[in-house]
């Protein structure tokens, strides 16, 4: 894999409220809605929305958004291409949590079902 130093840190210095609606945006466009889209987040990091929010309002970085995130054990379940890399392959952490997200909100917009989202387990 090539060297995405400079592009990891453009990562953790961006501002997680300023790529939120980016987010919201593009499940809304395809008839999902904010509350399934915090579901997801939810899922993945253990923030709730009152939580999320105020990380939001804070404008805390993705570094420290995902820094003090409790990721769900079953993160390593996702994976996948998303912005030409493969998530289950990316070498740095945090961008790879990041890049997690964007794959979990990629799948809400093409309509994926929320189950298979949030990795349930098969009964």
């Amino acid at each position: 894999m090539k060297d995405t130093s400079h592009h990891d840190e453009r990562i953790a210095k961006m501002i997680f409220g300023s790529v939120y609606p980016h987010y919201l945006a593009r499940i809304e466009k395809n008839g999902r809605t904010k509350e399934e889209l915090d579901q997801v987040i939810e899922w993945l990091t253990a923030y709730d929305g009152t939580k999320l929010q105020q990380l939001i309002d804070d404008k805390v970085t993705i570094k420290a958004f995902y820094g003090n995130a409790e990721m769900n054990p079953n993160v390593h379940l996702i994976k996948g291409v998303v912005c030409g890399y493969r998530v289950e392959e990316i070498t740095n952490t945090l961008t790879q949590q990041a890049r997690y997200l964007d794959k979990l909100v990629d799948e809400l917009a093409i309509g994926r079902k929320m189950e298979k989202i949030m990795r349930a387990p098969k009964l």
